[in-house]
C-alpha cells in the first residue's frame, strides 16, 4: 500500500455508471483531508457517468459518526452504494483506536443491515503527513478508490436484484 498510487484504475474494466445514484457521507473533523477525500471521489462518480444531482452529499461532524449519516441515507433515499469519508490521525491516547474500531464496526453492521452497499472510506493514519498523501498527495486519493468501490458494489447489487 504504501507505494501504490490509490487514484489508478482502468475506466473501461468499471461498469456504466449511468443512472446510478450515490450517497457520500463526509466527516467535518480533519476537514483538510476529508475534503480532498471527497473531491476525490465526487470528481471520479461524475468522470464514470453519474449525473451531479445523484450524488448526494451529507456532512457529519467526526469519523465516527459517518456510520449515522450512512444509517440515515440508506434508510430514507433512494441511492445504491454510501460511500463515507473519514480520517482519524493517531494521537497520544486510545481515543484512535475507539473511533476505529466503532466506524469499522458500525460499517461492517450497516453492509450487513441495509440492502445497500456502505463503502469504508476511513483514513487511519499514524500522522497526518500520512493523510495527507493519501487524500491527494503522492499516493494519490483514497477518495477515488472508495468511488470505484461504490460503483462496482452498486453494479453487482443491481444485477443480483434484477435475477
Amino acid at each position: 500500500m504504501a507505494s501504490k498510487n490509490l487514484s489508478h484504475y482502468d475506466k473501461s474494466s468499471i461498469p456504466n455508471a449511468e443512472g446510478l445514484r450515490f450517497g457520500i457521507v463526509v466527516s467535518e473533523w480533519n476537514s483538510e483531508i476529508t475534503e480532498g477525500l471527497y473531491q476525490g471521489a465526487h470528481q471520479t462518480l461524475l468522470d464514470n457517468g453519474v449525473a451531479p444531482e445523484d450524488i448526494l452529499r451529507m456532512n457529519v461532524p467526526g469519523s465516527f459518526e459517518l456510520t449515522f449519516g450512512a444509517s440515515v441515507l440508506g434508510e430514507t433515499t433512494d441511492v445504491d452504494a454510501i460511500i463515507t469519508l473519514g480520517s482519524v490521525i493517531q494521537g497520544e491516547t486510545k481515543h484512535f483506536d475507539f473511533v476505529c474500531q466503532g466506524v469499522s464496526n458500525g460499517i461492517t453492521q450497516l453492509n450487513i443491515t441495509l440492502d445497500i452497499p456502505v463503502i469504508f472510506g476511513l483514513l487511519t493514519d499514524n500522522t497526518l503527513q500520512q493523510a495527507i498523501d493519501r487524500s491527494g498527495g503522492k499516493l494519490g486519493n483514497k477518495g477515488i478508490e472508495c468511488a470505484i468501490a461504490a460503483i462496482k458494489m452498486a453494479s453487482i447489487n443491481q444485477i443480483l436484484r434484477a435475477e
